[in-house]
């Protein structure tokens, strides 16, 4: 999957839980989990903007394209 989601560097960066930060956000732990491990077809943008204010961050630092490989030998 080209987009890769670096929610736990930004965690693990800021000293933030996971348990907190979807507290603060208003999610549920399940589904700030399904975003950090990258298993989710969309995000909202209300709930990206949370997150960047929460960790003081911006969304270029969670969410990172990388081309497939498969596309590159093409």
């Amino acid at each position: 999957m080209p987009i890769i989601v670096n929610l736990d560097v930004m965690l693990a960066k800021r000293k933030v839980r996971g348990k907190e930060l979807a507290g603060e956000v208003g999610i549920s732990e399940q589904n700030l989990s399904l975003l950090r491990t990258g298993r989710v077809k969309g995000v909202r943008f209300s709930t990206l903007e949370r997150i960047c204010e929460v960790l003081q961050c911006q969304p270029g630092d969670i969410l990172e394209y990388r081309s497939d490989e498969n596309e590159q030998s093409e």
